[in-house]
């Protein structure tokens, strides 16, 4: 049976629509699920216009009519109409954007715990946008986690060509992060990574643990946390038969991995990473989130404000962002 992959529409105002609508338009992509769009009419219309490409799909606001005709080659599109392009200028922050996103997002939720579908990708999102509708919103993941009523935190990966990317605090303020480290909770992280790496299909899962202190703490002497709860964390990881290494100083371990030394690099904090991530592989990135009923995924850049209706962004990392959550629902 081949699976059902909700492909949602992001902020309405960025590069989303016409990413959106390029998408359908590959027939690789149409052939490898049963894709069910989430959004608006209307604003799939300007992704169109946009693009230049008129989709082929069957739209509609019957989810029930529309489940029985999708298929393989054979797109279908759920009419939220739940935003207004007048309200939802290009390149522009808005409310109505922001509200359209989030409904969108949490209309894929829903089908993902009804178990109508086997995966989502989504379109990037703006979170100043959602904030200003939802001001206690703090990602995908959390949003994700409130929505499912789950115990533990999803994580989030973020995948270049080169290596993988965790991390074990994320969207916290950087003077919060030393009290959030704990020795469960780095072992946890470590044990999803792998459990993430094998869905994945990696043989080798060379897992490198990066320090929080410069020099790795230099032993003791710039910082504890180190000695205290990564090293042990990473001894508890390798009793268990998880390919870990480290602590390694973060200023070298990125570098290493990006040499083919290691498969994935598990960081302390968010920016330790994303920085590294990014610059290695910005242009073709992919963030996955695991842990959660479905793999959720999106291309790793923003909504490109600045180049919105110019026909200049770039579908690769929408279609790796495909391949990937796909991928992971099949071994799921």
């Amino acid at each position: 049976m081949s699976p059902r992959l909700a492909l949602v529409m992001g902020d309405p105002a960025g590069i989303g629509p016409e990413l959106f609508v390029r998408l359908l338009a590959e027939p690789e992509i149409r052939r490898s699920a049963a894709i069910i769009g989430i959004g608006d009419a209307r604003v799939l219309a300007r992704g169109a216009e946009q693009a230049g490409i008129e989709p082929e799909i069957a739209i509609g606001r019957d989810l029930e009519a529309l489940f029985a005709v999708a298929a393989p080659d054979r797109a279908v599109f759920w009419d939220l109409a739940n935003c207004d392009p007048m309200d939802c200028p290009p390149g522009r922050v808005s409310p109505a954007a922001g509200a359209s996103a989030l409904a969108n997002y949490r209309a894929a939720l829903a089908l993902a715990n009804a178990r109508a579908i086997d995966a989502i990708v989504f379109t990037p999102f703006n979170k100043q946008a959602i904030r200003l509708v939802h001001p206690a919103y703090e990602d995908e993941a959390a949003e994700a986690k409130a929505f499912f009523g789950l115990k533990t935190e999803p994580m989030e990966l973020n995948l270049v060509e080169a290596f993988w990317n965790a991390r074990v605090t994320s969207h916290v303020p950087l003077k919060e992060v030393p009290n959030l480290l704990s020795r469960a909770r780095i072992l946890e992280r470590l044990r999803r990574l792998d459990e993430a790496l094998t869905a994945a299909g990696k043989r080798r899962r060379r897992i490198a643990v990066a320090a929080l202190n410069p020099h790795a703490g230099e032993g003791g002497a710039f910082g504890r946390e180190e000695i205290e709860l990564i090293a042990p964390a990473v001894a508890d990881a390798r009793a268990l038969g998880i390919p870990a290494e480290g602590p390694f100083p973060a200023d070298t371990v990125f570098l290493r991995a990006s040499r083919g030394e290691f498969d994935a690099v598990l960081s302390m904090y968010h920016d330790q990473g994303q920085i590294a991530v990014k610059l290695l592989g910005f242009s073709h990135g992919v963030t996955l989130l695991w842990g959660l009923p479905v793999p959720i995924a999106t291309p790793a850049h923003g909504t490109a404000f600045d180049i919105v209706g110019t026909r200049r962004a770039d579908l690769a990392p929408t279609l790796r962002a495909v391949a990937v959550a796909l991928r992971m629902a099949r071994s799921s």
